[in-house]
């Protein structure tokens, strides 16, 4: 007997209050920040949803899934001992299983946590994606659009990889350094920056490294993509017309700048359309039809039917990218819009962004 094709996606509350008030008002509105962080290293994980609909444009395959809660915020994730945190991402893992899934996704911190799905996967009969591998694609196809939006040709702009250690931004530094002229690591370690440096030879892009968060100022394109609990990016750090590719999540770029510098393209990671009537069975923050890349890669690899541990660990090949942007592309998994701080961008606001910067420009400004 032929298995249906499904999978599992684990969330988790990245803005405490407003993520939690998505599946519970009332908790929401009680519970403050500090309350939600204690308590929720003692929930079990939580069903939340059945995902339908997603069908396949190039094979007409459906396939059903469903979203599972790890209760863990970021805050909880990073003061927890990392055993802790895998014996509750196993047990989501569990619950994804008892469904009948055969391919799950990690969603947000619990990607990243430890050894980016390494050890979930020794410890699950299900195989394992992290989604590091299509959000690394679809990063650098938004900032590619966001560019050619801008009216910033790749081939003349300068670009800046905050976090460019880290698992998805070292990646994309690679691919980067064949697009531009001028590429700037940013990190907190030399000799892991130095070692990205490295992996960028042979491009096209002369490569420098750096220590300093203000050497983005002078770049025109800006893909960050940190694990901090806390803003990275500033109002100062950026020049007029810059394009800002926030893939990280709790965000890197403080909501001073959608504030204070209207000059300045902010994006989120890059929406993905899926293909298909799809319904995720609840509003976590998307318009219909939209989803995160880590959760598109999951999906698309079950329309395939690879189920097999595919994104994990903390290195992610450049064949593995280029080859699941093939199966999303098949499947009909495309680039569809652009949101910043949780807000649609429109062709309008990123024209009045460019005649912003235009003016600052004419009137001089410089980093306070």
């Amino acid at each position: 007997m032929t298995q249906p094709d499904t999978f599992a996606f684990i969330i988790h509350p990245i803005d405490p209050k407003k993520d939690v008030s998505r599946k519970w008002p009332l908790l929401g509105k009680v519970l403050t920040e500090g309350q939600i962080n204690f308590f929720s290293r003692f929930f079990p994980p939580v069903y939340i949803s059945e995902i339908t609909g997603v069908r396949s444009i190039a094979t007409g395959k459906t396939v059903t899934g469903w979203f599972i809660a790890c209760p863990f915020t970021p805050y909880t994730m990073l003061h927890l001992p990392v055993e802790t945190v895998y014996r509750k991402i196993v047990a989501c893992g569990r619950k994804a299983e008892s469904l009948g899934a055969r391919l799950l996704g990690l969603g947000a911190y619990t990607s990243v946590v430890g050894d980016g799905g390494v050890t979930i996967a020794e410890r699950l009969d299900l195989p394992v994606t992290n989604g590091d591998a299509y959000t690394i694609y679809m990063a650098v196809e938004a900032v590619r659009e966001a560019a050619r939006r801008m009216d910033l040709p790749m081939s003349n702009a300068s670009a800046a990889v905050v976090g460019a250690t880290g698992t998805i931004a070292s990646v994309c530094a690679e691919i980067l350094s064949r697009e531009v002229p001028e590429l700037v690591l940013v990190g907190r370690r030399p000799d892991a920056l130095n070692e990205v440096r490295e992996r960028c030879e042979g491009g096209m892009a002369r490569v420098t490294v750096s220590t300093d968060i203000a050497s983005v100022y002078p770049c025109d394109l800006i893909l960050t993509v940190t694990s901090s609990v806390s803003s990275v990016i500033e109002p100062e750090h950026l020049k007029p017309g810059a394009v800002v590719c926030d893939v990280a999540r709790p965000r890197d770029v403080s909501v001073r700048v959608a504030q204070a510098r209207p000059d300045v393209l902010v994006i989120e990671g890059g929406m993905v359309e899926v293909p298909g009537p799809v319904d995720f069975g609840f509003d976590f923050g998307f318009p219909p039809g939209k989803s995160y890349a880590c959760m598109a890669e999951t999906m698309a690899l079950a329309l395939e039917g690879r189920y097999e541990d595919y994104s994990v660990g903390k290195h992610i090949s450049l064949d593995r990218v280029r080859e699941i942007g093939a199966i999303a592309a098949k499947h009909g998994f495309r680039l569809s819009g652009f949101r910043s701080f949780e807000r649609a961008v429109t062709d309008e606001e990123i024209a009045r962004v460019r005649e912003r910067a235009a003016a600052t420009r004419r009137r001089g400004w410089s980093p306070g």
